[in-house]
């Protein structure tokens, strides 16, 4: 088991390695690519040998509770807009990470506790989806909704839940397999700042480690006045034990002051757009997509075999990931493990492919930088150097 099972993340009842996920699903089986980031199956639709059918399920996680905090403190319902997009995102980029870039069809699935979430949030939620499909059809990404359902599901369901699934069609000759080679580079792309796609500053938390992030920072006021936004089987010293307000402010470098909330609920970026740039010019060249959710910057260990996996020229940990580390007190070991730290999106290639994929990002108003290598080993193992130490995994 690994440290991060043993943390304060697991007392909450969450994962961040998902062991027991992963061991239960040990054994089915792992479609036409089984090293792809996703599952990809025969083409069940049109029944074509040269397609491939992709079909994909997440939703926006614990990331509702704090938008239901937020909400409450503020007044404001712009945040649930944000939580649609987590949802969407968490779906359309993983599938990103096997090629599919285009024609994905969307259906929500939100299930609500009718006392304490009215229809003006549904009303915001359904209204998300249209608007974030509207913004990518600017940046030439076509998705298309398809409907959903909305439950009253009060008995299971303490605020809310906001969930997407997500099927693409693509052609099997388009499709990556995650294929790392001795000798490639990594470009870890920027989960932060203001890509040009998007309205504000984005902190870059993401959908994950939003269980640690909301009761590490926040005080124990919310415990208090929102009972129903977390489990009370939790021990009450785990229970909102930081020592900050949602609507308390952070100076940004070059940014200004947001606050604590807005930080922390900054809707999880979505690389579609470059990800669609890459692969039309250097398809050939990738040898890999990760997307560090799940598990987060040890993420690619799913996905490797005899490498060596080094990350020593890490991007700057920005701003609310400091902010998580100084209330928490969790050790940067496990940080990585939880949390992307600055860079949610991977790609495996050659040195020189990889200044052309810095440049792309750039583009988009993205920091991108070769973060690290890959080398021939005779085990899996993943290197994390920073300016601190350097951690094993």
């Amino acid at each position: 088991m690994s440290d991060v099972d043993n943390s304060r993340y697991n007392a909450r009842g969450v994962s961040a390695s998902k062991s027991e996920v992963h061991d239960a699903i040990k054994h089915m089986d792992k479609g036409l690519y089984p090293n792809a980031f996703c599952k990809v199956l025969p083409d069940l639709v049109a029944g074509d040998s040269d397609y491939a059918n992709i079909m994909h399920a997440d939703t926006a996680g614990t990331k509702t509770s704090l938008a239901y905090l937020y909400w409450k403190e503020t007044g404001d319902l712009s945040v649930w807009e944000g939580i649609v997009q987590d949802s969407i995102v968490m779906n359309i980029d993983d599938m990103a990470c096997v090629g599919c870039v285009e024609d994905i069809i969307l259906s929500s699935t939100v299930g609500r506790n009718k006392s304490v979430i009215p229809a003006e949030v549904i009303k915001e939620v359904i209204g998300g989806t249209s608007a974030f499909i509207k913004k990518m059809k600017e940046q030439d990404v076509s998705l298309t909704l398809a409907g959903g359902e909305t439950a009253d599901v009060g008995d299971i369901v303490r605020t809310i839940d906001v969930g997407i699934t997500a099927f693409g069609r693509l052609p099997r000759a388009k499709v990556i397999e995650m294929n790392a080679q001795d000798g490639d580079v990594i470009v870890g792309l920027a989960s932060y700042g203001q890509a040009s796609y998007e309205s504000s500053y984005n902190g870059g938390m993401g959908s994950n480690g939003l269980t640690s992030a909301r009761h590490d920072v926040l005080d124990k006021q919310y415990m208090t006045k929102y009972p129903e936004s977390f489990d009370p089987a939790i021990d009450q010293s785990l229970i909102y034990c930081g020592s900050r307000s949602l609507t308390e402010t952070i100076d940004i470098d070059g940014v200004g002051e947001m606050t604590v909330g807005q930080l922390i609920l900054s809707p999880t970026r979505t690389y579609i757009p470059v990800i669609k740039r890459i692969l039309t010019k250097h398809f050939d060249q990738v040898n890999g997509l990760i997307h560090c959710t799940g598990g987060a910057q040890t993420k690619v260990m799913k996905f490797v075999q005899n490498r060596r996996v080094i990350k020593d020229n890490m991007l700057p940990i920005p701003p609310l990931f400091q902010l998580i580390e100084e209330e928490s007190g969790t050790s940067r070991k496990e940080m990585y493990q939880v949390f992307n730290m600055g860079h949610r999106l991977e790609v495996y290639t050659d040195a020189e492919t990889a200044e052309s994929i810095i440049a792309i990002a750039n583009s988009y108003n993205i920091d991108a930088q070769v973060i690290g290598r890959v080398e021939a080993a005779e085990q899996n193992e993943l290197i994390i150097t920073d300016d601190k130490d350097s951690y094993t995994y």
